[in-house]
C-alpha cells in the first residue's frame, strides 16, 4: 500500500513513540507524503535525529518530549501539538513471560502506556479534528491482541483493548469526519529480542518478520485520502499469521 503525489501535503501528523522502530518509520513515511510531523518520544537526542532526517529529505518536523505514563504529560503533549490532522498512537512497550511472573507495577505500566495514553490523546485531539471537519487516527494494535500467545496475556490484553477502543471511537467520531482505524502488526524487526522476532516470523505464511517500513506503509495508507471509506477497521499486517 503506497501513496503518491504527497497526498498528505498541508496536514499535521503527531506520531507517538516516533524515535525508533515502527514509529520512526511512520514519521519518516508520513513526512515523505508531505505531512508536517510532530515527532514524540522521551529521548531528546534520538528525537532530534529523526527531525533532522526528515528535514534533510522530506520536509518539516519538530520534536516534543513527553512521558506518556504520566497523565499530565499526555495532556501537555496534546496541548503542545495543537490541532492535528493525523494521530498515530504507536507509543508503548511489551512484556512477555509467565503470567505468575508479572508484578503489579509492570502490569499497571503496560496499561498506562499502551491504553490510557492513547485514550486521553484521542479525548484531547479527536474533538478538535471533528470541529475542523475531519482527520485520521491510527492506533497500533498487535496480532497478540487477536490470538493466544503464551506469555502475552497482559500485553495482548492492552492491544485487544486498543482495537476495541478503535471501533468505539469510529462510532463516536466518524459521523463527524474523523476516521479511526488500527493496524495489527505481527512480528517486526526492531531492536527488541531479534531471536524471538525471528522465531515468530517463521510462523507466518510469508515465513518472515516484517520490516518497520512495511508497517509504516499501511499506517500512511490509513492516514491518506486513499483510505477515505475505511473506518473502524483493524488491518492485519502480520504476514498472514492470523488468517488461517
Amino acid at each position: 500500500m503506497t501513496t503518491a503525489n504527497q497526498s498528505l501535503r498541508g496536514r499535521i501528523a503527531l506520531v507517538t513513540g516516533a524515535t525508533s522502530g515502527i514509529g520512526r518509520a511512520a514519521a519518516i513515511q508520513l513526512a515523505r507524503e508531505g505531512a508536517e510531523v510532530i515527532v514524540h518520544g522521551r529521548d531528546l537526542n534520538r528525537g532530534e535525529e529523526v527531525v533532522a532526517e526528515i528535514a534533510r529529505s522530506y520536509g518539516k518536523a519538530r520534536f516534543v518530549a513527553a512521558d506518556l505514563s504520566d497523565p499530565a504529560e499526555v495532556r501537555r503533549l496534546a496541548d503542545e501539538s495543537g490541532e492535528v490532522d493525523v494521530l498515530v498512537n504507536n507509543a508503548g512497550f511489551s512484556w512477555f513471560g509467565p503470567t505468575a511472573d508479572l508484578d503489579v507495577a509492570t502490569f499497571d505500566a503496560l496499561f498506562d502506556s499502551n491504553v490510557r495514553a492513547a485514550y486521553f490523546l484521542v479525548a484531547a485531539l479527536a474533538p478538535k479534528m471533528a470541529a475542523n471537519g475531519g482527520g485520521s487516527i491510527i492506533n497500533i494494535a498487535s496480532m497478540a491482541g487477536g490470538i493466544g500467545i503464551a506469555g502475552a496475556a497482559a500485553y495482548g490484553g492492552t492491544k485487544a483493548t486498543l482495537a476495541a477502543m478503535t471501533r468505539s471511537w469510529a462510532a463516536e467520531f466518524s459521523p463527524r469526519g474523523v476516521r479511526v482505524n488500527a493496524v495489527a502488526p505481527g512480528p517486526v524487526y526492531t531492536a527488541a529480542d531479534p531471536a524471538r522476532i525471528e522465531a515468530l516470523g517463521a510462523t507466518t505464511l510469508l515465513g518472515r518478520a516484517a520490516r518497520a517500513d512495511e508497517i509504516a506503509e499501511v499506517i500512511t495508507f490509513l492516514a491518506s485520502p486513499a483510505s477515505a471509506y475505511i473506518t473502524g477497521a483493524t488491518v492485519a499486517a502480520d504476514g498472514g499469521r492470523t488468517a488461517v
